[in-house]
């Protein structure tokens, strides 16, 4: 049986009083329940099984053995000293064991947040700890007023353009680290010239490592994959020793990472037994545990001092864009592991689980964490039960730190580079681009234009994608489809309610196609699809209902909702009738006594 971590959802109601009523807001949700949900560990704890023991053991022993390899290697890719990316990778897990909902979801370092944090801190450690405080701040906040839905806000081709730039940025990067090249700018232009322009001065010692590091990575993420078939008799299974052999080759895959540099740094200390040093290697890293301090706001160089006001302004964008895309990152890893598993994740639970993560990560001199997917993936596939494999993740990292960090000085750059690589590869998403022209080739023009932009800058790219989503979502506000009934009278019908960006335009149609040219044409307006209605709307209407007036030209409205009816009655609009189908209104319009039918003067004016 496999524990399925959730916590109940229900519709949005705000987090802080929206009245004066405070002691009936803290009543409704102050409560025992709403305190059971925030600390999801109290639904699952009291259930957990002693057989589960086992398996989130073996679950957090696997992730472990791949973070810290990933953790050193994306220190690298954020331009911190390596053992910040263990500082990252432990008390996440913590964090997360006690208000996660999801029981797949391993939070640490990522490849897109070392991006960030090397475009917003520029190797300054200072900013990096600072940007991680801060970052969770405004993610717990967002948690707090239950503002996860605005992560709905932005669409899948923008995520899906932002990803596959950034892993492009990511991997070529790293390209210098394989060849052995020095003093090569971050930016993506500027690299990718200085990179080929200083081709010629590659090492060929970083560049044997690195490829034989990447393709070794590619052959045992091949073993890690592969089925299994036994022989076609009915009843068959795999001996003890095959299932043995299995289970090792496939421990062996999953740990890739961790079994690649390793053996990387065993042939660094071999050189240098025999006093031969042609290998870029890593610097130093300072071992022991971090101290746990709060971050501190203020950096010295030399006679200068910059101030907490300083780092503010020196982070700019990414006090916004660093806390959005982390969460965006984790809750869609921990939905598609949901769906994966049966369960459900609250995606405000998650923002509170993410910044409370980095709060209090940010004490140990982290750098911003999230979920990660490679890791959530081992985790969810080594079959852990409950966010208590974190527990053993975090000793094995806490451990490494304490024992292993002198070694880490003969891990090569090659090596590490060929890590990150190997990991973000697969997050360029090809095939996207031929389902999107196959089925909606509007949508990739957000796609197209965030992944441009993120080359230019992380946040330009998203802001680009954005607002094109936005003017997408909004250009049938502004250009509603009309469906148009030509008989005597004409019958206009919008196919979706009628808002201020489509005033102009109905107005427009509405003189081309009655008033353009003699004999005019009566019009029957149905609003069968009008929702709601805004005051720049009702003077739009008022405007065209005194031109039609002024030309004698019947404008009726048909089919209004009965709270429509009454907003636009109590605007005491010039001539405004309405009845309760078009048809009826059309009806109206000649049929009767012409001596009794009030529309009977407009008539004989629109003949004439």
């Amino acid at each position: 049986m496999t524990m399925s971590v959730q916590t109940e959802t229900s519709t949005f109601e705000p987090s802080c009083p929206t009245s004066c009523n405070v002691t009936t807001w803290a009543r409704r949700n102050c409560t025992a329940e709403n305190l059971r949900r925030k600390f999801p560990i109290t639904l699952w704890l009291p259930r957990y099984q002693c057989s589960w023991i086992q398996s989130d053991f073996i679950a957090g022993l696997t992730v472990a053995l791949t973070v810290i390899p990933q953790g050193l290697a994306y220190a690298h890719l954020a331009e911190l000293p390596l053992q910040y990316g263990l500082y990252s990778s432990f008390m996440g897990c913590l964090v997360y064991f006690l208000l996660g909902s999801s029981k797949d979801i391993t939070l640490g370092p990522t490849a897109i947040m070392s991006l960030m944090v090397a475009s917003y801190a520029e190797g300054d450690t200072t900013y990096a700890v600072a940007l991680t405080l801060l970052c969770g701040c405004i993610q717990l906040g967002m948690g707090i007023f239950r503002l996860g839905f605005l992560v709905n806000f932005i669409s899948f081709p923008v995520i899906n353009g932002f990803t596959s730039a950034a892993a492009i940025t990511i991997a070529f990067g790293q390209v210098k680290h394989v060849l052995g090249l020095h003093n090569i700018p971050r930016d993506f232009f500027p690299c990718v010239y200085y990179t080929f322009k200083n081709i010629g001065k590659t090492n060929l010692w970083d560049l044997l490592m690195g490829a034989v590091c990447f393709v070794l990575l590619l052959i045992l993420k091949w073993l890690k994959d592969v089925k299994w078939d036994g022989p076609d008799e009915v009843g068959y299974s795999p001996t003890r020793w095959q299932q043995a052999g299995r289970k090792i080759v496939w421990l062996i895959g999953t740990a890739r990472n961790a079994v690649v540099v390793v053996c990387a740094a065993l042939v660094v200390v071999a050189l240098k037994s025999q006093d031969i040093d042609v290998l870029t290697l890593t610097q130093q890293v300072q071992p022991g545990l971090p101290a746990f301090q709060p971050p501190a706001f203020t950096v010295h160089h030399g006679n200068t001092t910059e101030t907490a006001a300083d780092i503010f302004q020196g982070l700019g964008a990414g006090l916004a864009v660093v806390p959005l895309i982390g969460f965006l990152e984790c809750i869609a890893i921990g939905k598609a592991f949901a769906r994966q598993n049966n369960y459900r994740v609250d995606a405000n639970q998650e923002l509170l689980a993410i910044g409370m993560g980095n709060i209090v990560s940010s004490f140990v001199s982290s750098y911003p964490i999230t979920g990660s997917f490679s890791r959530t993936a081992v985790n969810s596939h080594s079959g852990v039960k409950t966010p208590a494999g974190g527990l053993v993740t975090a000793a094995v990292v806490l451990l490494s730190l304490s024992v292993l960090t002198p070694s880490f000085h003969y891990i090569p750059q090659a090596a590490l580079a060929a890590v990150i690589i190997s990991a973000v590869l697969t997050m360029v998403d090809i095939r996207v681009l031929v389902k999107l022209w196959r089925l909606q080739k509007m949508d990739l023009l957000p796609l197209v234009c965030t992944f441009f932009g993120t080359f230019i800058g992380i946040e330009w790219g998203i802001l680009a994608g954005v607002g094109v989503s936005a003017m997408i979502l909004l250009f049938p506000q502004a250009r509603p489809g009309i469906l148009v009934d030509n008989k005597d009278v004409l019958i206009l019908q919008p196919d979706r309610g009628l808002h201020y960006p489509g005033v102009d335009f109905i107005r427009t149609l509405l003189y081309d196609r009655a008033l353009k040219e003699k004999p005019y044409r009566p019009v029957v307006l149905d609003c069968s699809h009008m929702a709601s209605i805004d005051y720049t709307t009702i003077q739009g209407i008022k405007e065209v209902l005194e031109e039609f007036n002024r030309m004698r030209v019947p404008l009726i409205f048909a089919a209004l909702k009965p709270h429509l009816q009454e907003v636009l009655t109590a605007a005491d609009l010039p001539g405004f009738r309405c009845y309760a189908t078009a048809n009826e209104a059309a009806s109206c319009i000649y049929d009767g006594d012409p001596e009794t039918n009030p529309f009977t003067p407009l008539l004989n004016a629109v003949q004439h």
